[in-house]
């Protein structure tokens, strides 16, 4: 079991990395350009994950259709997966692997953003949403860990996390979902 300065001391370093990862920083930057067109334009951001994954995702789009810092308007942000009456039918009826799939589909239109997180990379159900995302036009933004995994290949930005181990790549995604957040509200709000 490791001590708590020992691991905030280690939380800290792996935030100091994702800094000083001028990659991963420019590719944030990006991140805030795409999804700030989108709702500029009108068109939704859908957000999806499992498990904590999930709960950032639900993090994500209860800071943008609330607020995060700023007093301003609703933002059409969708954490997918959150309805449990279609999640449980689509899953029963077909499979859990399509269920955030079936979501893009439904409220996903040309022009909208689909943020997938996913610490491996590999969630098949991410994987399947951001693929349909792609088919309708959508951009695709990716949370991963290092690499990327599968999603590298579906993102049309990629923030992978200079981490391999699942909680350090979790807060280093807090602190780029929260910075999104910060910088997507300010230019909205303006």
């Amino acid at each position: 079991m490791t001590d708590i300065r020992t691991y905030l001391s280690g939380a800290a370093e792996a935030l100091a990395a994702a800094a000083n990862d001028a990659a991963l920083v420019d590719a944030c930057g990006r991140a805030v350009a795409v999804i700030t067109k989108a709702l500029k334009a009108g068109r939704p951001v859908l957000v999806c994950g499992n498990g904590g994954s999930m709960a950032d995702a639900q993090h994500i789009a209860g800071e943008l259709t609330s607020r995060f810092r700023l007093e301003r308007p609703g933002l059409p942000v969708i954490a997918l997966g959150t309805n449990t009456a279609t999640l449980t039918a689509w899953s029963n009826d077909y499979d859990y692997e399509t269920a955030f799939a079936r979501e893009v589909d439904a409220y996903g239109v040309p022009g909208g953003v689909l943020i997938g997180l996913s610490t491996s990379g590999n969630s098949k159900n991410v994987l399947a949403a951001a693929e349909k995302a792609r088919f309708k036009g959508m951009t695709t933004i990716a949370l991963t860990g290092a690499g990327g995994g599968g999603l590298a290949a579906l993102a049309d930005v990629l923030l992978a996390a200079p981490a391999t181990d699942t909680p350090r790549i979790q807060e280093i995604h807090i602190a780029l979902y929260h910075v999104l957040c910060e910088q997507v509200e300010a230019a909205c709000a303006s």
